[in-house]
């Protein structure tokens, strides 16, 4: 880190930072954005109280010592001055070309992203724009990690509450990022200045503790350095050696997740060997076997099995001749390389091309940003979305490796069952999958796959498809995405119909006039929100559980309530209506009800616990519909929120006079029985000996063999309705029977 605060001992470093590896001598275009940034940021200052420009020179330096092209590093200069200054976009590109003004425009988008962990759907959507963003140019987010960097050593400046945002935003974001591009420089530093902030004491009790026996444990690796050395000198290998004590985090991380106390964890420091060839790393392997004891099950090839983020090292945990254990890490110089600067390794440097093309083998092991841009496609729930990326970016997962039956390796989460294996392949196989071999030995599908298994997928054409039980049980992302997928794409109609049901029931419940709310200018605003192209997919989504009805039934009611002020005042005026009248005497309304002080306002009988005479019954004042009656035991007004029940009014039934008792009411009951031949016809003859209209008659019979009978009828009061259910009891193998209530 730079303790340097001068702009030109800055820039002096970041000049003296290029020329070690830059191959063009022509550093002029990154002098002039220094002179520009330097001009534009002139008089503003950081929350530390340095000229601002320190920060931009301080995001290049980082760019620098990943030995990033010019183009990324006078971005990195010029990140802030569209945003913070007076310089626009065109200016920028007739200045440095069009390839830094993308750049800038790039970074520029996601700092103005606001992360927030208690909205699902901006966070994910923030999220959608970040990997669109990477999947345009991976600079972008290399100058963003780079900023980010830059601001989380600073941080101190920052008030407290503002210090925890912004690093639970850093270890939830970014540094998982900067892991899955494989740069560990920036990953290891991120992770432990957001443990400082997140967890002040966890973090100076580490220190502290680590420190305590600092000198014992230099010696240590001291002498383990010297010893190594002098056995890969006396083999004939080629090795530099040097040790280091893991980083806080990392430590914090493996304490947590094995419950182990400080003492208890094996590589609390590390030696590493780095050879110039893969033969020598095996070589050294060997030596190092036999000069110390290897603890069981601690070696591990990620030569040959690399991690998704292109690392390669040999991992042997071993015992010492004092008996501590230490980790031994061997690479070559190409895989340090990656192992430090990940994907930004591997970034070409071709004058009269515009240094900006990565190596086609690169590009190739990007593709998990590939699948996350599928996954943003394919995917209307952001909640999924969201848990799926988090799980695919965990740094912490363990991995699975297997074998196809061609030979080919496998890297899947540790866990994962042959169902994972099989969407690896592709999602039809996993589709058409009925069964497994692993070993050439039949399977469970759900076999949870070992290190070094080889797996044979049984596919058929006649398979019905993934069964939803292949949820509980898969591991990886892409497999959960995939079999979602599937029963959105075969149930979309099914699932229309259930969202647009959902979504009338719900208004219904409220008293929510939907005609009203479920305008187009209304339902722009639901699929602008949460991302739908058409308002179909929205219902789609409730069908299948993506989205709650409620969540979308309200954003339309905020946004009719913000174009209709005028209405707003409409439900305040019924109550304070209401309450004027109360003393005066109580008028017959045409529908058999009285409402307290109420007499010229509509009332209507709510359809979700149909109430007759003879039931006890409440008003609620709905939104724009009068007032709807309800029975006193309807769920929705037993769980109306508190802040809803002013809504309430005494109503009561209406003493018949004339020919009321003539009119009829509209009920629902629900049958349980066990279901036998001629149990419909049965109560259906209930009905017609009582001479009371059936509206509806729904029957749901279970694979155990319980019926479900939803009746609907007319009827002219509790009364009869009572005698009605009475009679309906005496029928053979009827369990229950029940009023709907809500």
């Amino acid at each position: 880190m730079l303790t340097s605060t001068t702009p030109e001992e800055l820039f002096d470093i970041l000049i003296e930072s290029i020329k070690k590896y830059h191959p063009s001598d022509d550093l002029s275009m990154v002098r002039k954005a220094y002179e520009i940034a330097r001009a534009a940021h002139e008089g503003q200052l950081r929350k530390s109280g340095e000229p601002y420009i320190v920060h931009p020179l301080s995001v290049a330096i980082i760019l620098a010592q990943l030995e990033l092209d010019k183009e990324s590093i006078i971005a990195g200069i010029l990140h802030d001055v569209v945003e913070d200054t007076v310089m626009t976009m065109d200016e920028m590109k007739q200045t440095f070309g069009e390839e830094v003004a993308l750049l800038v425009d790039g970074v520029t988008k996601l700092t103005q992203l606001s992360w927030s962990a208690d909205k699902v759907e901006i966070q994910a959507e923030n999220l959608r724009k970040m990997f669109l963003a990477m999947a345009k140019d991976i600079r972008v987010i290399l100058i963003k990690l780079a900023d980010r960097l830059h601001n989380m050593r600073t941080l101190k400046y920052m008030k407290p509450e503002k210090q925890k945002e912004k690093a639970r935003e850093t270890m939830e974001i970014y540094a998982p990022i900067a892991d899955r591009l494989g740069i560990s420089k920036i990953k290891i530093e991120l992770d432990d200045l957001s443990l400082k902030y997140l967890e002040p004491d966890v973090y100076r009790d580490l220190q502290e503790k680590i420190s305590l026996r600092r000198v014992t444990r230099e010696e240590f690796v001291q002498n383990i350095m010297e010893e190594v050395k002098t056995h890969m000198k006396a083999a004939g290998i080629e090795a530099r050696v040097d040790g280091r004590v893991k980083h806080f985090f990392s430590i914090y991380k493996k304490m947590v997740n094995q419950h182990k106390t400080l003492d208890q964890i094996y590589d609390i420091f590390a030696v590493r060997i780095i050879v110039e060839t893969v033969k020598d790393c095996y070589a050294a392997l060997g030596v190092i076997h036999e000069m110390y004891k290897p603890i069981p099950g601690r070696f591990k090839d990620y030569i040959a099995m690399p991690k998704a983020n292109m690392y390669q090292s040999l991992h042997t945990t071993l015992i010492s001749s004092t008996g501590q254990p230490f980790e031994i890490q061997i690479r070559t110089y190409d895989m340090h390389r990656t192992a430090e600067y990940g994907i930004a390794a591997h970034w070409k440097y071709k004058e009269g091309q515009d240094g900006k093309s990565i190596a086609q083998k690169e590009e190739e092991k990007l593709s998990w940003l590939r699948q996350i841009l599928e996954w943003q496609k394919d995917m209307s729930d952001n909640k999924e979305f969201l848990s799926s990326l988090k799980t695919d970016l965990d740094i912490f997962s363990e991995s699975v490796y297997c074998f196809t039956p061609g030979g080919d390796v496998k890297n899947l989460p540790s866990g994962s069952t042959t169902v994972d294996f099989a969407y690896s392949i592709h999602s039809a196989v996993g589709n058409k999958m009925v069964g497994a071999r692993v070993n050439d030995k039949l399977v469970p599908i759900d076999y949870v796959i070992q290190n070094g298994d080889r797996v044979e997928i049984i596919t058929s054409q006649n398979s019905k498809g993934p069964s939803r039980d292949w949820l509980k049980s898969v591991k990886s992302a892409q497999a959960k995405n995939k079999i979602n997928q599937w029963f959105k794409t075969q149930n979309k109609e099914e699932n229309i119909i259930r969202g647009k049901d959902m979504i009338d029931h719900y208004c219904k419940a409220k008293g929510i006039n939907f005609a009203e709310i479920g305008k187009p200018e209304y339902e722009e605003k639901v699929l602008s929100k949460y991302g739908f192209l058409e308002w179909n997919a929205v219902l789609a989504a409730i069908g299948h559980g993506g989205l709650k009805e409620g969540q979308v039934v309200n954003k339309l009611l905020e946004e009719y309530k913000r174009k209709n002020p005028s209405e707003l005042l409409t439900d305040e005026k019924v109550l304070e209506d209401a309450a004027a009248r109360e003393k005066r005497p109580q008028e017959k309304s045409k529908n058999g009800i009285v409402v307290k002080g109420v007499h010229d306002l509509a009332v209507r009988f709510s359809r979700c616990c149909s109430p007759v005479p003879g039931d006890e019954i409440v008003g609620f004042v709905t939104r724009g519909r009068g007032i709807s009656i309800h029975r006193t035991d309807c769920i929705n007004i037993i769980n109306l929120p508190k802040e809803e029940r002013s809504r309430l009014i005494d109503a009561e039934w209406q003493l018949p006079d004339g020919d009321r008792t003539q009119e009829t009411y509209s009920a629902e009951i629900k049958i349980y029985a066990r279901n036998r031949m001629g149990l419909a016809v049965d109560i259906s003859k209930v009905f017609t000996e009582r001479q009371i209209d059936i509206t509806s008659m729904m029957i749901r019979t279970s694979k155990q063999g319980m019926a479900t009978v939803t009746m609907s009828f007319d009827t002219h009061g509790v009364d009869e309705l009572s005698k009605l259910i009475e009679k309906l009891r005496q029928i053979d193998n009827v369990i229950d029977i029940e009023r709907t209530a809500g």
